[in-house]
């Protein structure tokens, strides 16, 4: 993690710690829990599925949750701002 300590969280307290299977459990980061990159749909660069009903399934994605994953998330961060703004 580069020595950048606010790049990384982890709770192994959490009920569902970790929960994404296959993520390595000692560099699991935490601090993205809820993704914001969510609400880009299919543009935010994860790997998801959408169900048939609709609802975007992230559960086969770990890049928030892994080394870089802050990084990619802070890269996609004016996207977000984006969608935020009043127009």
């Amino acid at each position: 993690m580069e020595d950048k300590h606010y790049k990384f969280f982890q709770n192994k307290e959490c009920e569902y710690y970790p929960c994404h299977p296959g993520a390595g459990e000692e560099e699991f980061n935490c601090l993205f829990c809820y993704c914001p990159l969510y609400a880009l749909g299919d543009k935010c660069g994860g790997d998801f599925v959408y169900l048939e009903n609709g609802v975007k399934d992230c559960s086969g994605c770990i890049i928030p949750h892994s080394d870089g994953g802050y990084d990619h998330v802070m890269s996609m961060w004016e996207k977000v701002s984006e969608m935020a703004k009043k127009r």
